[in-house]
C-alpha cells in the first residue's frame, strides 16, 4: 500500500499522539508485518515462507490463524507452472497429465495471441465489412453495435438485403434463425474479404464480430488459429496465475481431493462429454506451489490421512468419487500437490488431528501455541492504532476513529485481556475487537459524523455483546433466562428443561 503525504509509520505511542485520526496511519505492506503480537508465530511465519515449512497454529479463534496463513502465502515467489489434463484418444479415461513451465505457458500464450488478430474500431474497416456485420447503417451511415436490429438514429433496417443468387431469401432466414435463438442481431458474424499484399499477390482477410469491437484476421492470424484448434483437445485445470492461498476449511473428500463429473452420456464420443472436460482439481491440487489452509482441522475426520498422503508423496490422483457416476472410471494419475500445510485448531482438538498427520508437519515445520494477549507498552499500544486503521480501510463503509477512540479501544482490550487472566496486556482476540470497531463505526455513520469517537466506542461496547452476556445482564444467570423464556409446550416436550425454583431451592421438574 502505497503512502500518502499524510500517512506515517507508527511504532510507539509517541508516534500516534500527534494524529488528528487512524487516517495518518500508514498501514503495513506486507501481510506479516499487519498481524498484532504472535512474535513467535511470525517468526516462524518468514521461516515457513522461505523454507517452505508447515504450520500448526494452535489457540482460540479470532488470534490471527488465518492471516498468518495469508500472510505466508503472499510472502511466496509466484507459482513456475500449470497443470493441464489432456485428451487420451487411446483410453479416454485415463486423461493425459500435462505440466508446462512458465516459458511454455508464456510461449504458448503469445501464440495464442498472434491467432486472435487485431481489435478494430468498426470506423476503421471497410464500410461494407462494417455495413455487412452489423455495425453500420446502410441508409444513414451510423455506427451502433449489431444487438441493435434497426438504426437507432434512423429507425430503418441497418443492413441491406442481397441478391444471393440461388437463395434470395439467406439474410431473412438468418436474421430469422438469430431471432429464434433469442439472440436477435443485423448482419453476419463473419466477413470474408481479399486484401492485395505490395507483391501484387492477394491474401484472405477474414472479420468478425467481437462485442464492440471488429477482430481482423489476415493469412497468418488464420493458420495460427487452425493449428492451434488441432490442438484443442487440453483443459487447464491448475492456471499458472493461480491464487497462491487455497482455504479448504470444512471441505467435502470432493473440494478437497478432486473429482470427475457424471455424465450420462458416459462421455460418448458424438454426443458426451469427454472425460479430460469433466476433471475437476481438489483444493489440494489448487494449492501447488502455495499455501493450504485448513482451519479447524482436526473437523475433516478421516480426510486427514489424504491430506497426509499427498504431503508425502507430493501428488495425488483425481478420480470420481461417487461409484454411481460415470466418472468414476475416470482417472488421472500423479498430480502435482506440492503444497505448504497450514492447520489450525483450538486446544481441546488436539487429540483429534492424526498422529501421523502431527509427526509429518513437525517432522517438517513446526507446532506454534499463539498469545491470546501481548504486553500492554507504548509499542503495542500503537499497533492497535494500526489495527484501527486496518479494519476500518478492510470494512470500506465506516470512518476513521480519533485518537481519543483508539485510547477506548485500548480500555477495552485490557479487560478483555483480564478476562483471559492476562495482567497489564491487551488482547490479541481481535476478531471480536474488529466486531466492536465497526460496531462503532455504524453508529458513527448512521449519525453522521465524519470520524468515530471515544462516545461511539463506549455506546458500542453495549450493543456489541454477545448474546451470552445480554441474557446475564437481564436475567442474573444464563440457565435463569432460559427458564424464563422458555414456552409451557417447549416444556412439555423436552427431556433436558429443568426449572429453577424462584425461592433458589434445588427442586427441579423435567417435562
Amino acid at each position: 500500500m502505497a503512502a500518502t503525504k499524510k500517512q506515517r509509520p507508527v511504532e510507539t505511542w509517541e508516534d500516534v499522539e500527534g494524529m488528528k485520526s487512524t487516517a495518518e496511519v500508514l498501514i503495513p505492506s506486507d501481510p506479516i508485518d499487519r498481524v498484532l503480537g504472535q512474535e513467535e508465530a511470525i517468526s516462524l511465519a518468514k521461516i515457513a515462507a522461505v523454507q517452505r515449512r508447515n504450520l500448526l497454529l494452535v489457540g482460540p479463534p479470532g488470534t490471527g490463524k488465518s492471516m498468518i496463513a495469508r500472510a505466508i502465502s503472499m510472502n511466496l515467489p509466484k507459482a513456475k507452472s500449470e497443470i493441464r489434463v489432456a485428451h487420451n484418444p487411446e483410453n479416454p479415461e485415463r486423461p493425459f497429465l500435462e505440466v508446462l513451465d512458465e516459458a511454455s505457458v508464456l510461449a504458448e500464450a503469445s501464440e495464442q495471441a498472434e491467432g486472435d488478430g487485431k481489435l478494430r474500431n468498426p470506423e476503421d474497416v471497410p464500410i461494407r465489412v462494417a455495413e455487412k456485420l452489423g455495425y453500420r447503417c446502410a441508409s444513414c451511415g451510423a455506427y451502433s453495435l449489431p444487438t441493435d436490429v434497426s438504426c437507432p438514429q434512423c429507425g430503418k433496417n441497418k443492413v441491406e438485403r442481397e441478391n444471393t443468387g440461388s437463395n434470395p431469401f439467406n439474410d431473412i432466414m438468418s436474421q430469422l434463425m438469430n431471432n429464434l435463438n433469442g439472440n436477435p442481431t443485423a448482419g453476419k458474424e463473419r466477413v470474408n474479404t481479399t486484401h492485395l499484399l505490395p507483391d501484387g499477390t492477394e491474401e484472405t482477410v477474414v472479420f468478425e464480430r467481437a462485442g464492440n469491437k471488429i477482430r481482423e484476421l489476415n493469412t497468418k492470424a488464420l493458420q495460427k488459429r487452425n493449428t492451434l484448434s488441432k490442438n484443442s483437445n487440453v483443459k487447464t485445470i491448475v492456471p499458472l496465475g493461480r491464487q497462491p492461498f487455497v482455504m479448504a476449511t470444512g471441505a467435502s473428500e470432493t473440494e478437497l481431493l478432486g473429482d470427475v463429473r457424471h455424465d450420462p452420456y458416459g462421455g460418448h464420443e458424438k454426443i458426451g462429454v469427454p472425460a479430460y472436460q469433466r476433471v475437476i482439481p481438489g483444493a489440494i491440487h489448487e494449492a501447488h506451489e502455495g499455501v493450504l489452509f485448513v482451519d479447524e482441522i482436526s473437523h475433516l475426520g478421516p480426510l486427514q490421512r489424504y491430506i497426509l498422503t499427498a504431503m508425502q508423496d507430493k501428488q495425488f490422483p483425481i478420480t470420481g468419487r461417487n461409484p454411481q457416476s460415470s466418472g468414476a472410471s475416470v482417472k488421472v494419475d500423479a498430480v502435482p500437490c506440492d503444497f505448504i500445510l497450514v492447520a489450525a485448531c483450538n486446544m481441546q482438538d488436539l487429540q483429534n488431528i492424526l498422529s501421523p498427520l502431527r509427526s509429518r508437519i513437525i517432522g517438517n515445520g513446526y507446532e506454534v501455541l499463539v498469545d491470546v494477549a501481548m504486553p500492554d507498552n507504548s509499542h503495542n499500544r500503537a499497533k492497535y492504532a494500526q489495527f484501527v486503521a486496518q479494519e476500518v480501510t478492510m470494512d470500506g463503509h465506516i470512518p476513521h476513529a480519533t485518537i481519543e477512540a483508539v485510547e477506548e479501544i485500548i480500555t477495552e482490550g485490557r479487560k478483555r485481556a483480564k478476562m483471559d487472566n492476562q495482567m497489564s496486556s491487551l488482547t490479541l482476540r481481535l476478531r471480536e475487537l474488529g466486531g466492536l470497531i465497526r460496531a462503532a463505526g455504524d453508529i458513527a455513520v448512521m449519525e453522521g459524523a465524519k470520524l468515530i469517537t471515544a462516545d461511539h466506542v463506549k455506546r458500542a461496547v453495549t450493543i456489541a455483546r454477545p448474546v451470552e452476556e445480554q441474557i446475564k445482564a437481564r436475567y442474573g444467570s444464563y440457565q435463569k433466562g432460559i427458564s424464563t423464556d422458555i414456552s409451557d409446550a417447549q416444556k412439555q416436550n423436552s427431556q433436558n428443561y429443568i426449572m429453577e425454583s424462584p425461592v433458589g431451592n434445588d427442586d427441579t421438574m423435567f417435562g
